[in-house]
């Protein structure tokens, strides 16, 4: 249909003031190249400047930040923004809209709430679309009877609420997010208060009923006996060795698919898949593997949506927004594998004490990867094209899915016990899947590696971020937690870095080289954390012992150090300010990059070494997604959290205490001296060591707390030794 006179589905449009920028980076990139010429060509070689290695691991350093800061330059070089025309959409394809199949993935009932995941399935429920044509799937991977029980729950709340969201255009459709909107309050005042108050009543009858099974922690006896499915329970054993349990609660083939008013439901299914321990069973790519398989013989739909179970829908035309891509013939939508829309979040506090929201990430540098010819796959809220996503390209692998899937391509037509087979442990022995099909296995990250691997067959992919967000979810309201999440993110990436997937070399010649560059800059977080660890140690050590290693302040190579350090980070606070965020935000995303950099990614490193050498084994940690009253309340007040024990910790802990005690110590060094000397040649040490100090103040107020979430108390005492040891070795030698 493309053509002359043609009218596109979405317009693609290249950010304003790309020249200046490049501009911008190319004055900086010859500011760190005059910072490198200056550590060539002042080798030191008296005793005052100290040992050699001091100054080669410097400029080793120096090299690293100055070859990083290059490839994160592709993640800006060229952003792309898009736009979408659903009336065009409506217009030209209303009658022929696709399938949709939605997965949600959970894990643990304890640390996802059964209430937390139904309200995300309700507003995928709720979309602005055909419901005949929406199947929603839920994938728990703990087998819980309860999880069950509350989407049964569900699914009954939902002939009630979907006619309720269409017929007053409710936006978000999630109704526990609903229900606390202003809005809401509104709809009430609008002559609508007794329905509003019929489904708010539905809504909190269906949820005490979850939260008390929940708190027994067993379905009551008259429930089972009146749903015999629950039967199926008897035979579980533990969470890691159980049958596979599949039941389809809400049947588009069957009279009783019908809301309140007589109008279709989207398929529901609950699937829990077989889980035995003598098979490993791939984490989150298992489960996603597994839902396309059943979903493949239910219902089949060409476009799949993955979401997390916190992330629910807050924008009900999200799947017609993508469709604009997919079914786009002039700008060649059939060659487009997924969309991915960014992760937004609801919890995000003013200031951002762990920069969890990731606002330039998402704001910034994903437009970029997608100004370079593709976009990271994120795990949840990507729009799939389903051959995609199971690699059917060449006839060869169509032939594959055929022969090794057993599914009836119609969708539609299966049996129970079908239908379960798909979804046992021994289904992909001798198949192609993890590897050749669906996501991939071996990997913390298998999002982002599945996606490299699509890319690599030569598919377009697309990041859309609409003006409305598109889904909202939860971050971590403790440091721990927002630490162990980014570990398991940079392992991942360092070890597709290793992996015979590695955008440096595999991706030679099939997709751009600056995409590769944005990869890249992404596998390589982990190995950061050497060069960072070490300007973090080194110099402050060095201040102390009154070594210099920097330029004085009225030498002209002070120049080059100066403009780099400024242009650096004021164009930083710039972006995090374009971006929506405070100053305090940018101030509290330095230290956090500071943290993640010298704690997790170091074990991050450590752990993917240890992998490679045979020495670990692949695991997998899933988020909390609630948290204690306490904790919650000193996170709304913007303090952080420690309370627990932890080696990521006690490191934070030493560096804070370490640059504390050479900064005071240079100090007193300095004024004994005389002063004015000795700060003239050590300034830019002894502004890093200050800055250093000021981004740990939190470190320092937390060892002197009193309440639950303080330092512990044996993170403090090892931490001071350490520290107090490290000084005086080195002061000594």
């Amino acid at each position: 249909m493309g053509g002359e006179g043609y009218i596109p589905l979405f317009e693609s449009t290249r950010a304003r003031g790309t020249v200046a920028y490049r501009v911008f980076a190319s004055t900086m990139f010859l500011g760190i190249c005059m910072i490198w010429a200056y550590r060539l060509s002042h080798v030191p070689s008296e005793p005052e400047h100290g040992p050699i290695w001091v100054w080669s691991c410097l400029l080793a350093a120096e090299l690293w930040f100055g070859l990083y800061w290059v490839l994160t330059q592709a993640c800006r070089w060229s952003l792309v923004y898009h736009r979408t025309f659903k009336d065009r959409l409506s217009h030209r394809y209303e009658k022929d809209l696709p399938g949709v199949d939605i997965f949600v993935c959970t894990a643990d009932p304890t640390i996802e709430p059964p209430m937390m995941v139904i309200n995300t399935v309700l507003s995928m429920m709720a979309y602005d679309y055909p419901p005949e044509k929406i199947s929603v799937y839920l994938s728990d991977d703990a087998g819980s009877n309860i999880m069950y029980y509350a989407l049964l729950e569900a699914s009954q709340f939902a002939k009630h609420w979907i006619p309720f969201c269409r017929r007053f255009t409710v936006e978000p459709r999630s109704p526990t997010a609903y229900f606390r909107l202003p809005s809401s309050d509104q709809l009430s005042a609008n002559c609508k208060n007794e329905e509003l108050s019929a489904i708010k009543k539905l809504y909190e009858d269906m949820k005490n009923r979850i939260e008390t099974a929940q708190k027994l922690g067993r379905i009551s006896e008259d429930i089972r006996s009146k749903h015999k499915e629950f039967s199926q329970w008897d035979s579980y054993i533990s969470r890691h060795d159980h049958d596979t349990f599949l039941e389809i609660l809400i049947d588009r083939t069957t009279r009783k698919a019908m809301d309140a008013e007589g109008n279709a439901l989207p398929t529901l299914v609950y699937m829990a898949r077989e889980k035995r321990p003598q098979y490993f069973h791939n984490c989150k790519a298992g489960a996603m593997n597994a839902l396309i398989r059943v979903s493949s013989a239910i219902s089949n739909g060409r476009i799949i949506l993955n979401v997390d179970c916190d992330m629910y829908s807050n924008n009900s035309e999200s799947i017609r927004d993508a469709l604009c891509f997919f079914m786009d013939e002039e700008e060649r939508g059939d060659e487009i594998a997924y969309v991915q829309f960014p992760q937004n979040f609801e919890n995000v506090t003013k200031n951002e004490q762990y920069s969890s929201s990731l606002r330039v990430i998402f704001e910034v540098e994903f437009h970029g990867s997608d100004g370079q010819g593709g976009m990271f796959y994120d795990g949840s809220g990507c729009f799939h094209r389903r051959d995609a996503l199971c690699g059917k390209i060449s006839r060869k692998v169509k032939a594959r899915w055929s022969e090794n899937s057993g599914i009836d391509q119609n969708g539609g037509i299966y049996k129970p016990e079908e239908l379960k087979k798909l979804a046992s442990c021994s289904h992909e022995e001798n198949t192609e899947w993890g590897r050749e099909m669906g996501l991939k296995y071996g990997c913390p990250v298998e999002d982002v590696i599945t996606g490299l691997s699509i890319q690599y067959r030569g598919w377009r992919t697309v990041y859309f971020n609409p003006r409305r967000n598109a889904f909202l979810g939860v971050v971590p309201t403790t440091l721990l937690q927002s630490l162990v999440q980014h570990k398991r993110w940079s392992e991942g990436e360092f070890q597709i870095l290793l992996s015979r997937y590695s955008p440096a070399w595999h991706g030679l010649g099939k997709i751009s080289p600056g995409l590769i560059m944005c990869y890249l800059a992404c596998c390589l977080r982990a190995p950061n954390c050497l060069p960072t660890l070490y300007y973090t140690i080194i110099p402050s050590l060095c201040l102390l012992k009154g070594i210099s290693l920097f330029p004085e302040v009225t030498s002209p190579w002070f120049i080059p150090f100066g403009f780099v350090i400024f242009c650096k980070y004021a164009y930083s606070l710039a972006e995090y300010l374009w971006s929506g965020g405070t100053v305090l935000g940018w101030w509290n995303d330095q230290r956090m990059w500071l943290y993640k950099r010298t704690s997790c990614y170091l074990f991050a490193a450590i752990e993917t070494v240890a992998k490679l050498l045979g020495c670990s084994k692949p695991a997998f940690v899933i988020t909390s997604k609630v948290a204690e009253e306490g904790v919650t309340r000193r996170y709304e007040k913007e303090m952080m959290e420690f309370g627990a024990t932890s080696p990521m910790f006690t490191i934070l802990t030493t560096l804070a205490l370490l640059n504390l005690v050479c900064f005071l110590g240079a100090a007193l060094n300095g004024f004994a001296s005389g002063g004015a000397r000795f700060f003239k040649s050590m300034s830019l040490q002894a502004i890093l060591c200050a800055v250093l100090i000021l981004i740990n103040l939190p470190i320092y107020h937390g060892i002197l707390r009193k309440d639950e979430g303080k330092m512990p108390i044996s993170t403090t005492v090892a931490s001071t030794v350490i520290a107090v040891t490290a000084c005086t070795i080195f002061v000594s030698f």
